[in-house]
């Protein structure tokens, strides 16, 4: 369980980090090159990709709301790097709503029951292929939509996708790595399908939306709906006597994420230039 706790937390903060380079490099309003083309949005990439792989790592280990409770956790690093970067103080509010991203995810994660599930039902992959393609047609209707916030549920939803997709990879414990019966399992095609929906959906809303509104959303959705899933359909279990906590930290996340996404933000260049919100 230690094991994924870091790798989880590792996750967390390249998902932070990946974000705010995608965002950096969605606002170089000098640059006339195409978005996948700045450098700044393939460092995040490369940064997004290692972070992928430590919550695939974590996810072998914990139960799906676990992890994506702790990679929630970057919302609250995008505020205080936002400030650390961009010098836009947090109003009180704001440092109160991080602090309780910061506990109602905690809580969520620390009602995880042990150990991930080992086992899937073969519903559960005609799901996510159903989900996926809702997702896929979803996100050619919302395109060329001014509002980013559908695009950012869309991209937390794919990303959440990839999240039970590798859970239910089956690779039993201790095997060796088989890429023939990898590539006979529908869920890892899966994998790359709502992968690809959600850094596209993602690339796109931080180019016409703003990086605390966007990763709020995306952060909610990525959360709350792949946690949800995974409690139905892959075995997840909560521990006993923690449903309360359990309910009562998806409230406080909620309710602090609702605040984070009205904060302020920094206008595209502006940087370490200190102004108080009040």
């Amino acid at each position: 369980m230690l094991t994924g706790l870091l790798f989880a937390l590792a996750a967390m903060v390249g998902n932070a980090g990946a974000g705010l380079l995608q965002s950096a490099a969605a606002n170089e309003t000098g640059s006339r090159r195409a978005l996948a083309l700045r450098p700044w949005y393939l460092v995040g990439l490369l940064v997004d990709g290692l972070a992928w792989v430590c919550t695939v790592v974590a996810l072998r280990h914990l139960p799906v709301f676990a992890v994506q409770a702790i990679l929630g956790g970057a919302i609250a690093l995008t505020a205080v790097a936002s400030w650390a970067l961009y010098g836009v103080r947090l109003r009180i509010r704001d440092r109160f709503s991080v602090a309780a991203c910061v506990l109602g995810l905690a809580t969520i994660a620390a009602s995880a029951q042990g150990e991930a599930p080992a086992e899937f039902s073969a519903l559960a992959v005609l799901v996510l292929i159903s989900a996926v393609a809702a997702l896929a047609v979803a996100a050619i209707a919302v395109w060329r939509l001014a509002a980013a916030w559908p695009l950012s549920l869309i991209a937390g939803l794919g990303f959440g996708g990839t999240s039970l997709a590798v859970r239910a990879v089956h690779l039993p414990a201790g095997a060796e790595v088989d890429v023939v019966a990898l590539a006979t399992q529908p869920a890892t095609y899966l994998i790359v399908v709502f992968w690809i929906i959600g850094i596209t959906t993602y690339s796109r809303a931080l180019v016409i939306g703003n990086l605390s509104s966007v990763t709020a959303v995306f952060a909610t959705t990525e959360v709350l709906a792949p946690g949800l899933v995974g409690i139905v359909l892959l075995g997840d279990e909560i521990r006993a006597g923690w449903w309360i906590p359990f309910g009562a930290g998806m409230v406080v996340a909620v309710v602090g994420v609702v605040v984070l996404a009205k904060a302020p933000v920094p206008q595209p260049g502006q940087r370490r230039r200190r102004r108080h919100v009040r």
